[in-house]
């Protein structure tokens, strides 16, 4: 895991922690070639210079973030935007 994304994980509250840690070992594991920074303040992968995935920790619990996931095809996807 990159250091500044341990750094962010590690400096949540315990449980907070894991949950960070289990999510940024699955974003790596399922998306080796990305490049992981800590950006606009919380963990976020890239692809060629675009963000493609990313976390933060928010007042009620942890959001984890898709760009380009309004065009996912789920049932409840909570679409913030047009960005995320």
């Amino acid at each position: 895991m990159y250091e500044e994304i341990c750094n962010y994980n590690s400096s949540q509250a315990e449980f907070d922690c894991i949950i960070c840690d289990v999510l940024a070992n699955e974003i790596e594991r399922h998306l080796p070639e990305a490049e992981g920074k800590i950006w606009h303040g919380h963990p976020v992968w890239f692809l060629d210079g675009n963000p493609i995935v990313g976390y933060s920790k928010q007042k009620n619990g942890n959001r984890l973030m898709f760009w380009s996931g309004a065009s996912f095809d789920e049932k409840g996807l909570n679409v913030k935007g047009r960005k995320f």
